[in-house]
């Protein structure tokens, strides 16, 4: 319980109807969780507008009104206040009804395009054996501690956010490490969140759909580093094209990693091969159970934001030296005929062809590396041709197939990735809708010491078809048909 007037601070008000000298039970973005003493945000969405569901609201027994638009009737036992932004207003609202969580924790952010949660998840791993209680927020799960809380969104909404920070930190956690996505700093999710440092990996063609341009998407993820104070450290990929664009105007201490040029967290690969990577961080030679030259740079970052966190170089090289990645991130199994299956999250151009060049440097002789990759439904159409056409650069045979159409036709997603194929290319793949059937098919292909990749779904444990998920996990539909086929 906290007064409407204490959790105000920072909110930009326009016009305000009503008494501020109130309690407020909670905070609501969502009509159907009102109930009575609620505070109710009318949020704008993509698919709905909160000011539509105001009247629900006041039904249901709220008694303050947040809106960015003030409706027609007046109620006057309610208060009404005017703002120029819900999703703003609602994030400080938040931050404050919940005792500001994130100032009394270290709380790390993740952002780029490709390796936010492996970066994230080696930090909560990390950080957890050198005996600290931790949280992570990622694409994957949430976790307090051990525990796990299952995970719905890349970034939660803000009510959410502060609500599980004030959990972590209730369950006496010190340290957090969070994915930050494009959409949550757009949407101001992560606004009134006191960072004590933020990390960039990389950035390449991904969620035009939602940023329309390249260059606005590179200026949303650019933001949050902008925004980060100067007592934070901000850690950059200096191998990316656009590592130091990301820290131009922050005010926090920057630092940067790199595996081909002079930075405070250098790296150079010695051995890639599936026994793991060695390599020197910063000239101390290290054997890590992490594959391929991204996983590398994964490691340089998480290395340097450890020692950012004050932790002692060599202690942490040794921790990292022993552990796994995140889940659906290149995991592999090997069949009984020794065909090496990989299930990995690649679902941009950029993170197939990482992928794809880890798995050619592995070959040893003639393998063939057989692909199954598809494209989500009512996303970046853009990308769909580009991925088809970097599937079949780099591999001998393609399988083209279902990834979560969601609301669209799977045929219709095929044909926009298959546009992206010449006639060379098109006679090395076919397009399977099916997923189960596609990766059946590639098992069926496949010979001893083949390399299949399973790409696009990683950790995902089911397939979204018309607004129904449906149970599909290809790790698992991956070894039935290792077990059906006898491979």
């Amino acid at each position: 319980m906290a007064k409407l007037q204490d959790i105000l601070y920072n909110v930009r008000l326009q016009q305000v109807i009503g008494s501020t000298n109130l309690d407020v039970k909670d905070i609501q973005i969502d009509s159907r969780k009102v109930s009575e003493g609620s505070v109710f945000v009318a949020i704008r969405g993509a698919v709905s507008d909160g000011h539509r569901f105001i009247g629900t609201a006041i039904a249901k027994g709220a008694k303050v009104i947040v809106c960015e638009e003030m409706p027609a009737l007046i109620n006057e036992e309610i208060t009404y206040l005017q703002v120029n932004n819900c999703n703003e207003a609602v994030a400080y609202m938040a931050h404050h009804y919940y005792r500001e969580p994130s100032t009394k924790l270290k709380l790390v952010g993740v952002t780029g395009t490709n390796g936010k949660t492996t970066i994230a998840t080696l930090l909560y791993k990390l950080f957890t054996k050198l005996g600290y209680m931790c949280g992570l927020i990622s694409t994957v799960q949430n976790q307090v501690g051990p525990t796990v809380v299952p995970a719905t969104h890349t970034t939660p909404d803000s009510v959410s956010l502060q609500a599980l920070l004030h959990q972590m930190l209730d369950a006496g956690c010190t340290h957090v490490f969070m994915e930050v996505s494009s959409h949550a700093i757009h949407q101001h999710r992560t606004t009134a969140l006191e960072f004590t440092g933020g990390l960039f990996s990389n950035i390449t063609h991904d969620h035009l759909d939602y940023h329309k341009t390249f260059d606005e998407y590179i200026r949303v993820k650019k933001k949050f580093f902008d925004d980060l104070s100067s007592s934070a450290f901000a850690i950059s990929n200096l191998d990316d094209k656009r590592g130091t664009v990301m820290l131009q105007n922050t005010a926090a201490k920057k630092q940067f990693y790199s595996l081909k040029t002079i930075a405070e967290f250098k790296g150079k690969i010695l051995e890639n091969n599936l026994t793991g990577l060695v390599m020197t961080v910063n000239d101390k030679e290290v054997h890590f159970r992490l594959i391929g030259e991204f996983n590398a740079y994964n490691i340089l970052a998480v290395f340097g934001a450890a020692v950012c966190l004050g932790e002692n170089s060599d202690e942490v090289l040794t921790v990292l030296s022993m552990m796994t990645g995140a889940e659906g991130r290149f995991d592999y199994i090997v069949s009984n005929t020794q065909i090496i299956g990989i299930v990995d999250y690649a679902h941009s151009p950029d993170a197939l062809q990482n992928v794809l060049a880890t798995v050619k440097k592995l070959r040893k002789g003639n393998e063939q590396v057989i692909t199954v990759v598809g494209c989500g439904g009512d996303r970046d159409k853009a990308k769909r041709p580009i991925m088809a056409e970097v599937a079949n650069e780099l591999s001998d045979r393609v399988i083209l197939t279902s990834d979560n159409p969601r609301s669209e036709d799977p045929l219709e997603i095929l044909k926009d990735m298959e546009a992206g194929l010449n006639s060379a290319a098109r006679r090395k793949s076919i397009s399977i809708a099916d997923r189960k059937e596609a990766i059946k098919t590639a098992v069926s292909f496949a010979n001893s010491s083949d390399i299949l990749l399973i790409a696009g779904k990683g950790h995902e444990k089911y397939q979204e078809i018309k607004g129904v998920k449906h149970p599909f996990d290809d790790k698992a539909m991956l070894k039935e048909m290792f077990e059906l086929l006898g491979k």
